[in-house]
Parts: structure tokens; C-alpha cells; sequence
């Protein structure tokens, strides 16, 4: 199979030449080791037990061989980090060494922290422009220089083909799949993490079943800020013999080092007149794929308005998932242009703004999504336009993602953009 460029590529094109170590972070399959193998002569595989004993023998010399490096799976032999680090110290001219890692380090495991040798960088499943959706038309860097670029562009991709991507995953290897194999795979990729993954990465997980259930009310919570006690009582309803409240803090923490957990933080800027700011994180999985299939959701389910949502009295489960969705690109399109990601939520709750992508300069971009029902009204940008009032010429931009046909701005100056046409 033909290698498919990630937007990914361009953050390496930029920091690689320059920097001897890189850490490619992220879930299994999402596509690191593809992305890091266009770029070295020669692979370390780590999963492949003769390689790490090889490496064991002579971590140092292995390591500083001819040719950039790939070290693959390099948390399954710790060791290795401190003598990429080793190194560094002795040669630290740029392009060398690329590791990928689908875990962080095993507890109780102790290793250098890399500042100053190893720079990380998080590779998540495609975003819409990587799976070629449609081309974008309006960039997300862009939207951050303010000025209120110009809007524009237009596409076929409606409500059914979102439903349709949502459910089809953003998993290279898998999207391609036809729907019961890719179901599957889901199901599968599902079973080897609570069987194999979080046991193999010292999580003891002795009531898997309880496991899956608590996954499948984090799904259910997806795009909500709901307590982690509620989660915990939506996975067990009706059930005395619950998990205590410190077994599901390490499912949380497992799954977090996994890249399983995907959570937005709350935006807490410094210097700013806003006040009375929430601080709970917005639940997302890595993938919503994996949320619709903890959920034994299809496209057509998604369409129909099927699926119980966790401490969300209004809206639908295909609402939190195409925001879900949203959210997987915005991240991908902000890791780009060395922005970060948050959302804004009021202690109340009066006021929120589904995502706050603030990049370079502390320049905001606001962005509100919306799944359908025709163009935006006033109540569905009223959050974006109290903000502008709050952070005036620090908002470099206002928007609101649909599904709707065209990209366009408002008078009131909100960008109207569908996802589909959405770009780096």
C-alpha cells in the first residue's frame, strides 16, 4: 500500500534536520511507525524479542549505528531512551534518531527525561483532511494570523458521509476495511487493550468486564464534561458491588498513558478578564470510532438519533461524536502550527465554547460546532460573540463547524465552516 502523507510530515520536515531525537507519541495504529519509516535507512523493532535482546547486549553501539534510526516500540526496553540520550550527548547533529511509542514509561520504571535531547511530538488517527474528504479551503493557521481572512468553498459531504467517517475510524489500517471487517478489527483492537495492552503495561485489571463497561460509559460521555463519579455510576446502574473509586483512577491512568483517553483540558488563560472558569476536562477516546463501537453504534444508529448519552440531557449521541470528530482534526491542524487545544466552560455552565485553539502570541481561535438543522442562528454563535467582547483583539477569529454545503462568514464576522473544507 502506497504510503498516505500525513500532516505530521510536515512538523518532521520542519524540527528533523535540525534535532538529533524525535518522539513520535500517539495510540497503537494510528500510523507512527508508516510516517517514521519514510524517513530512516534502518529499524530497531523492539515488539521482536531477538531485536531488543540484541539491543540489550549493546544498547549504546546499536543505537549510534550508520543511518537515521527508527527505535519502534522502544518503551518495551526503557533502556533504550537513556542511550539515544547518550547519544545525543555525543553527536547532536540533526535527523539521526525517530522513536515511536504507543505507551509511556512503565511505572517504576526510571529513565532520563529527554529535555534538551528528545523532543516529542503526538500523532493522533487522520484528520478529515488526511482521510480526502474534500480540499480545504479555509486553514486553520490562517484563521490565527486575525484579519478575518476571506471564507470560502463549497462540498458535497453531507450528514450521512460525517455518520460514515465517524464510524469508519481514523485508523489507517482499519478505515479501509469493509463495514463487518472493520467492525471487527474495532472489536479487536478493543479486546487485545484490556486483555493485553494495559496488563502487558503493569495495569492489574482483575474485572475486565468491569473494564469495558467503564470504557463504554467514557464513550457515552464523549464531548461532555461529566464527573468521573458519574461515568462510574452510568458503567454499573443498579450495582452494589461497584469498582471503588480508586480502581477507575487507574483504568483513567492506564488508558491516558495508552493514548486511549484523549481529553481536552479546560482553557485557563493567564492575563485575561474572564473569571469563574471551569477547569473539568471534555471526555474524548483517541478515536470516536472506538466510542460509536463501545457503543454498538452504525452510521445508519447515528443518523437515527440512537444512543444514551452520560449526564447530557439535551442533544445527541451523534452530536457529541461529529464533535468528537472535529475535535481529532482541530488537534492534528493545531499540533501543526505549535497551537494548543482547549475548551471553555463556566463554572455554571452559562456560558462555553466548544473548543479554544490559541496559538502563537496567545491569538485565540473560538470554535463552536454544530451537527445540522440548517444555517447557524443567533442563539448558536452567542457564545463566540460574548467571547469577542471579553478577549477583543486577542480573538484572532470566531467559528462554527457544521455539516452544512458551504463555507461563508457572517455578518457578525463568524466564520461559517464545514468541517470537510477545514484545513492546516
Amino acid at each position: 500500500m502506497a504510503y498516505r502523507a500525513r500532516v505530521l510530515d510536515q512538523v518532521l520536515d520542519e524540527l528533523f534536520p535540525h534535532l538529533a531525537a524525535i518522539a513520535i507519541e500517539g495510540a497503537k495504529g494510528v500510523g507512527k511507525t508508516a510516517t517514521a519509516s519514510e524517513r530512516v535507512e534502518r529499524v530497531l523493532d523492539l515488539s521482536r524479542e531477538f531485536v531488543r535482546d540484541r539491543v540489550a547486549a549493546q544498547p549504546d553501539a546499536e543505537v549510534a549505528r550508520a543511518g537515521p534510526v527508527l527505535i519502534d516500540e522502544w518503551q518495551l526496553y526503557p533502556p533504550v531512551w537513556d542511550a539515544v540520550k547518550r547519544a545525543v550527548d555525543a553527536d547532536p547533529t540533526g535527523g539521526r534518531i525517530l522513536l515511536a511509542g504507543s505507551a509511556g514509561v512503565p511505572s517504576g520504571v526510571r529513565i532520563h527525561s529527554g529535555a534538551g535531547r528528545i523532543v516529542s511530538v503526538t500523532m493522533r488517527p487522520m484528520s478529515m483532511v488526511e482521510r480526502g474528504a474534500a480540499s480545504p479551503s479555509v486553514s486553520l493557521a490562517g484563521l490565527l494570523t486575525g484579519g478575518r481572512q476571506r471564507v470560502g468553498g463549497d462540498t458535497s459531504f453531507g450528514v450521512a458521509e460525517y455518520a460514515e467517517e465517524i464510524v469508519r475510524s481514523g485508523f489507517p489500517a482499519i478505515r479501509a476495511l469493509p463495514p463487518r471487517a472493520r467492525d471487527a478489527q474495532l472489536d479487536s483492537y478493543l479486546s487485545r487493550l484490556v486483555e493485553r495492552e494495559l496488563p502487558e503495561s503493569g495495569a492489574v485489571i482483575r474485572r475486565p468486564d468491569s473494564l469495558r463497561k467503564w470504557l463504554s460509559a467514557y464513550g457515552a460521555a464523549t464531548s461532555t464534561t461529566a464527573s468521573y463519579t458519574t461515568i462510574l455510576d452510568a458503567a454499573t446502574p443498579g450495582e452494589d458491588d461497584k469498582p471503588v473509586r480508586q480502581t477507575a483512577t487507574t483504568y483513567r491512568e492506564h488508558l491516558l498513558r495508552l493514548y486511549i483517553l484523549d481529553p481536552v483540558e479546560a482553557w485557563l488563560p493567564m492575563f485575561s478578564p474572564l473569571k469563574r472558569l471551569g477547569a473539568a476536562p471534555k471526555h474524548h477516546l483517541v478515536d470516536p470510532a472506538l466510542a460509536a463501537r463501545l457503543l454498538t453504534l452504525g452510521g445508519g444508529d447515528l443518523l437515527s438519533g440512537a444512543g444514551d448519552r452520560v449526564a447530557e440531557r439535551t442533544g445527541s449521541m451523534f452530536g457529541a461524536l461529529f464533535e468528537s470528530l472535529v475535535t481529532q482534526s482541530v488537534r492534528v491542524y493545531a499540533d501543526a502550527v505549535g497551537a494548543n487545544v482547549g475548551h471553555l466552560r463556566t463554572r455554571g455552565g452559562e456560558r462555553e465554547v466548544d473548543l479554544i485553539v490559541e496559538g502563537p502570541g496567545n491569538r485565540v481561535v473560538a470554535i463552536e460546532v454544530k451537527l445540522a438543522g440548517g444555517p447557524p442562528q443567533d442563539r448558536d454563535v452567542r457564545h463566540l460573540n460574548w467571547l469577542e467582547g471579553q478577549l477583543g483583539d486577542r480573538l484572532a477569529d470566531k467559528v462554527i463547524v457544521t455539516t452544512g454545503p458551504a463555507a461563508y462568514r457572517r455578518r457578525d464576522g463568524v466564520a461559517v465552516v464545514p468541517l470537510s473544507l477545514l484545513g492546516p
